[in-house]
């Protein structure tokens, strides 16, 4: 584990802000399919996705999609500062492994 950060932080407070940081960003994306892309619907609609009007389609599949994506990608961000932190969760055990 190396550590990059100012003097006086300690790695656990590095590793608090960057997981805050983390979170915000998550949730301006989540803001920004939930309340932003709605605001657009009628411009939207002009096109057509998948024979739908693009706004309604956003509106019902986009944005869930959107939300998909958001949170898989957090996932694996804040598995890697666990990780680079050393307080990651154990690996499980494959499934040919058996207890001893």
């Amino acid at each position: 584990m190396t550590f990059h950060g100012k003097p006086g932080t300690s790695p656990l407070q590095l590793r608090w802000r960057r997981t805050i940081g983390l979170a915000l960003v998550t949730i301006a994306g989540l803001a920004v399919f939930a309340l932003v892309v709605p605001l657009f619907a009628g411009p939207l609609n002009a096109l057509r996705f998948a024979g739908f009007p693009l706004g309604y389609y956003m509106a019902a599949q986009g944005s869930l999609i959107a939300f998909l994506a958001l949170t898989v990608w957090f996932i694996r961000r804040q598995e890697r500062l666990d990780r680079d932190a050393g307080v990651a969760e154990p690996e499980p055990l494959d499934a040919g492994d058996e207890l001893r």
